[in-house]
């Protein structure tokens, strides 16, 4: 793994509309390598803003974090994908996951085993894409025969947005790698990528995307304010697993514990806690909070923009490309 990561930029889920295109555009023309779109419960689908924003820009890598296993027919995203590609050559990465258990509850397509469908699924969308025919039916997903005669002639890189280890070995065994959410702490990164690579098949490359809340300023105080808020949602016991290699993980959960909300929480954790969970600082901080993850075995990191004014969020990340 490289220590020197593509870096990319989140196209924010809920970015005004006028401004979807412009961001996007303009990430192109400032260079970020790749840009990710996000496919949340209530918000926007992820298809349809990929094909958009490929068709806006002219070089970036437009990912889609990420489309849930339980929500379409793993042929019908073969297909959708694969028309993404044949138009838009070598610069697009699908990103397939669970989903989150309470939005896939309450669309009635949370499985009983998340595990099972998604390796079948992972399974049946690389077999279609690939041009080779739809594997044997499964528990959760049938497309036995099914043959896609549209192939792209740059197959897109299948990865899975996933958490935790028995989830991240299904990436490894069926998928080209993972997509790591925020916060994408070093030790988690490692972690993370002892356990892709430890179920993958010899010899297939892995891709390692993260996450991380990040703000740029001129000075550290400024941009750990600025990112404070958005560590809400670290707040959470489901966060958990992104703790790994953190000395201060235990007084973590425990502040956690005393915390009526998450907001709370951001609002009272102490400031070294924000610049570790997230990547705010300086331009010169940030470029070493990336490094340190490239060198934890991430090959991109994306870096989600915060705060009111996220086009000006965006224009302050870019000043950490190479």
């Amino acid at each position: 793994m490289s220590s020197s990561p593509h870096i990319g930029v989140m196209l924010p889920r809920d970015l005004p509309i006028a401004q979807v295109l412009p961001f996007a555009r303009r990430a192109d023309e400032r260079g970020f390598a790749e840009l990710w779109v996000v496919e949340d419960l209530g918000f926007r689908g992820g298809i349809a803003q990929a094909a958009a924003v490929l068709a806006s820009t002219t070089h970036i890598t437009v990912g889609i974090g990420i489309l849930p296993a339980g929500a379409r027919n793993a042929a019908f995203t073969a297909m959708e994908l694969a028309t993404l590609a044949q138009l838009f050559p070598h610069r697009v990465i699908a990103g397939i996951g669970h989903g989150m258990p309470d939005w896939m509850r309450q669309v009635g397509a949370w499985p009983q085993s998340p595990l099972t469908l998604l390796a079948e699924y992972t399974t049946a969308v690389r077999a279609l894409l690939h041009g080779a025919p739809g594997p044997t039916a499964g528990r959760y997903v049938n497309v036995e025969g099914v043959v896609l005669s549209e192939i792209p002639d740059a197959v897109p890189p299948v990865v899975l947005g996933v958490r935790g280890p028995k989830s991240l070995a299904v990436a490894g065994r069926t998928a080209d790698g993972a997509v790591l959410a925020e916060p994408a702490v070093p030790g988690y990164v490692a972690a993370s990528l002892d356990i892709v690579r430890g179920a993958a098949p010899s010899g297939r490359e892995l891709m390692l995307t993260t996450y991380d809340v990040a703000v740029v300023e001129d000075d550290a105080e400024t941009a750990i304010a600025e990112a404070r808020p958005a560590t809400a949602m670290f707040g959470e016991p489901d966060w958990a697993p992104h703790l790994v290699g953190l000395d201060f993980a235990d007084d973590l959960a425990r502040h956690r514990q005393g915390c009526a909300s998450p907001e709370e929480f951001a609002a009272t954790i102490p400031a070294e806690w924000v610049a570790a969970l997230t990547l705010a600082g300086t331009p010169d901080q940030v470029r070493a909070g990336i490094a340190t993850r490239g060198a934890a075995g991430a090959t991109s990191v994306i870096l989600t923009p915060v705060g009111v004014d996220r086009m000006r969020a965006m224009e302050r990340l870019a000043e950490v490309l190479p």
